[in-house]
């Protein structure tokens, strides 16, 4: 499991004015007319809504790091317009120009879920579909991924890694817990993990397909697509639903398996992780 490593990390990071933002999209959309909005929301690119249909999304050089790449995403974003219906933004152009790598690409329509309270019926819905995208997203051909090499891949022992630190580092956050129940917690998870004895498939993951980067109609609250693939890596399926809570995990899962099961070794690991969630809510 590879660690995240940032290259520059007092690298300016200048805004770019709207000529230059026209310059670059136009090269890929002829008549794109007007910058309508920049975003910085996401932490290592910046987004510049252009007209209502165009995000010139561009690294932010100061957030450049190892485990994100815009090449990366390009690559995913166009494997997933080739062999499937996701609803994804639709690349349009890639390249560099003046030192600033981009990507021009379609705009998702709608809000981030984050930005939405939803009824208990509404989320259902949203998880569910969710769940059937994830799966079409986890079951395209991966030979494509592995020759680009772009994309870390975990091995076996990285899945029990990777829980692992997620809850340790949540444990440590604590200030108020003490000595005595952080053991506690750890050889509870430890029991759990040594119930997980084989990895499985691993595929290329979204990494991180949860409130802010799913994207829903402002109006009915229904599902519109999922965004942000430059964090992905190669690992198992199960970290693409983990940042969701347990009952929410159940309602993906009940989609993701809707016309294919999955493998046993996969339901155990699903379970596994879904009692350590359980058991550090009386920790963390």
């Amino acid at each position: 499991m590879r660690e995240t490593v940032y290259y520059q990390r007092n690298a300016p990071d200048p805004v770019l004015d709207e000529a230059s933002v026209l310059h670059i999209v136009r090269q890929h959309v002829a008549d794109a007319k007007a910058l309508s909005a920049i975003d910085e929301s996401g932490g290592e690119a910046r987004a510049y809504a252009v007209d209502d249909n165009i995000v010139l999304k561009v690294q932010r050089p100061q957030q450049l790091r190892s485990s994100t790449s815009l090449e990366k995403e390009v690559l995913f974003l166009k494997q997933l317009e080739k062999q499937t219906n996701v609803s994804v933004p639709r690349v349009l152009g890639y390249g560099k120009k003046d030192g600033i790598e981009y990507i021009c690409m379609t705009r998702m329509h709608g809000t981030a879920a984050e930005n939405v309270k939803f009824t208990s019926s509404e989320k259902k819905a949203l998880l569910l579909e969710l769940g059937k995208e994830l799966r079409k997203i986890h079951s395209i051909d991966q030979q494509p991924f592995l020759d680009s090499g772009l994309f870390p891949h975990d091995e076996p022992e990285d899945l029990k890694e990777r829980i692992r630190r997620r809850y340790l580092n949540a444990l440590r956050k604590k200030a108020d817990l003490s000595p005595a129940r952080m053991n506690l917690a750890l050889e509870a998870m430890e029991q759990e993990l040594s119930m997980i004895q084989n990895a499985g498939e691993f595929v290329a993951l979204h990494v991180n397909p949860y409130l802010p980067h799913v994207f829903v109609d402002k109006d009915t609250h229904q599902y519109s697509g999922i965004i942000d693939f430059g964090d992905a890596y190669i690992g198992h399926p199960i970290f693409d639903m983990w940042y969701w809570k347990v009952n929410s995990r159940k309602t993906l899962l009940r989609a993701y398996t809707a016309e294919k099961p999955v493998s046993e070794n996969f339901l155990k690991i699903f379970e596994s992780l879904n009692r350590i969630s359980i058991i550090m809510q009386d920790y963390i």
